[in-house]
């Protein structure tokens, strides 16, 4: 490892999935309680059912009022009398609670059902809940954590937006707009709220007899009933939160396991695989998981092992070219160290002879090797286009051609069309073409067949050669391996001419193979390459 190489990552403490999951989760549940938590609908048709009810109270006093508190008097009129009707007022309410308030038809506030119990002294009551109910601590927090939310609802839209209840020292009718109404003959009602943020509900009904309006009875009452049955509402979705809560972290926590855990496995392993100078590391194998990631970890290990094998392969090739390089190079300074022992000119010319087609040699094979070392990066940056094979074919057969005499003949069952890289599917046909032409002899005819089958094109190059060696049909696709004929000349292939071919053909998605002809007798007549490439 060189001082420029980074690190090793240090293994979190927690995962960042988990806690985004967790967050997430939560927070849907938290934005879905909030929302059953607000209840406002629920709460209009409480308050609705509220005024409902405290209208038909306020009409039954009324109805009593009119019949039992009334009074003839000679101009022929009738008026409530005052005593009675405070009277009247005061038992019927004090059974049912809220206060009472009894306007004259002129304004005048007649009787206050609150101010005449402050006036006697007289003892409130209130219902206290059974001990023992609830837990203190419990009811403190979740009382706590009520009042909390309901002060973040008055600030949303629509909330705290009811008139201010203010009551004067001296009371007229004029100061609430629905006794106004009631002294028209008219019902009404208004909701409002104190300066602690509670409700009030007010009703006011006309008090008649004979149609005449007598005054107005105004009944009003807290909303201690509405919230109350809210906050048993809240609290039992706060409970339901508490357990769903739970239950979400719990199967957050076992689904970012079941993610977050392979998940820092496989990046464990390749820094192991990345930072190792062996092959002791591997990749965790999760493909039983039937899921991405264990498409992923199958990914990573057929990477990590194409890592090796590419590894192995060029490890191969810088073996295989050191000792290509170097037999030329044993040559060249043999004939270099005896050119310079021989006086005898002809032995001189010979040896420069030697020495020339050495360095030709040479120049040939460092070229083959890289080309065939750019080939990988060149066809993985390349785009295909489509690419007319028949044409192709056409026209290299017809160069070739020119220069033999006409001795290939080309077979085609008419345009032929599949996706690839032109320049180098030419440069695979001008191998074999010329791999035929020099094993064939000076008279013998090369056949060039392309065929459609379907879903694929199948391309063969025959000769009329030797043929191949027994048990050399897939040696011959190796590197630097050459088996030439007798009459050429020595070095003037590199032998990496199929090997790049296969190289081609596969990045294709094809295949290449070789085979021997035969006539009926068993004898071989020629040999064979044939390629096969996808359409499309």
């Amino acid at each position: 490892m060189t001082s420029d190489s980074p690190m090793p990552r240090r293994p979190r403490l927690t995962s960042p999935i988990i806690r985004r999951i967790l967050a997430i989760n939560v927070l849907a549940l938290a934005i879905l309680v909030a929302g059953l938590l607000y209840l406002g609908q629920y709460r209009d048709s409480l308050v609705a059912s509220e005024l409902s009810a405290l209208r038909v109270h306020a009409e039954i006093l009324a109805a009593a009022l009119g019949e039992s508190a009334a009074e003839d008097i000679p101009t022929g009129r009738q008026l409530l009398r005052p005593r009675v009707a405070v009277s009247m007022v005061q038992r019927l309410v004090q059974t049912t609670g809220g206060r009472a308030r009894l306007f004259a038809p002129d304004g005048v506030l007649i009787a206050d059902t609150q101010r005449s119990s402050q006036r006697r002294n007289t003892v409130e009551r209130e219902t206290l809940p059974p001990p023992g109910d609830e837990n203190p601590v419990n009811t403190t927090i979740v009382s706590k954590a009520l009042d909390i939310f309901e002060h973040f609802l008055t600030l949303l839209p629509g909330r705290g937006a009811m008139p201010p209840y203010l009551e004067k020292t001296f009371q007229q009718a004029e100061d609430y707009p629905e006794v106004v109404s009631a002294l028209s003959a008219e019902s009404g009602y208004a909701v409002r709220s104190t300066s602690g943020g509670d409700m009030v509900l007010s009703v006011a009904v006309p008090v008649q007899r004979y149609k005449q309006v007598l005054g107005a009875l105004m009944l009003t009452r807290n909303s201690d009933n509405i919230e109350q049955a809210l906050r048993e509402v809240r609290i039992n979705i706060l409970k339901v939160f508490a357990v769903a809560l739970g239950v979400t972290i719990l199967l957050s926590l076992y689904l970012a396991g079941t993610i977050a855990r392979p998940v820092r496995h496989l990046a464990e392993a390749a820094e192991r695989v990345r930072h190792g100078h062996h092959r002791q590391h591997e990749i965790p194998d999760f493909a039983a998981r039937g899921d991405e990631i264990g498409e992923l970890s199958r990914s990573l290990k057929d990477m990590t092992e194409a890592l090796w094998q590419r590894m192995d392969a060029i490890e191969s090739f810088a073996a295989d070219v050191a000792h290509e390089i170097k037999n030329p190079l044993t040559s060249l300074r043999s004939a270099v160290e005896t050119a310079a022992r021989v006086n005898d000119p002809e032995q001189q010319k010979k040896l420069m002879d030697i020495i020339l087609d050495d360095v030709e040699r040479m120049d040939r094979l460092i070229s083959d090797i890289s080309d065939a070392s750019r080939l990988d990066a060149e066809l993985s940056k390349a785009e295909t286009r489509p690419v007319n094979v028949s044409k192709l074919l056409t026209s290299l057969v017809d160069a070739r051609n020119e220069m033999t005499g006409g001795h290939i003949k080309f077979i085609c069952q008419g345009d032929m069309v599949i996706a690839g890289i032109e320049s180098r599917l030419g440069q695979v046909f001008a191998n074999l073409l010329t791999n035929a032409l020099s094993f064939s002899p000076a008279e013998g005819s090369i056949s060039i067949e392309a065929s459609d089958l379907g879903n694929q094109i199948s391309i063969t190059f025959d000769d009329e050669g030797p043929g191949l060696p027994e048990g050399k049909l897939e040696t011959v696709f190796e590197r630097f391996y050459t088996q030439r004929p007798e009459a050429e000349k020595f070095g003037t292939h590199s032998g990496l001419g199929l090997s790049i071919s296969r190289q081609i053909v596969e990045t294709h998605h094809g295949s290449i193979t070789a085979e021997n002809r035969v006539d009926g007798n068993g004898d071989i007549i020629g040999a064979r390459f044939k390629i096969t490439l996808p359409k499309g």
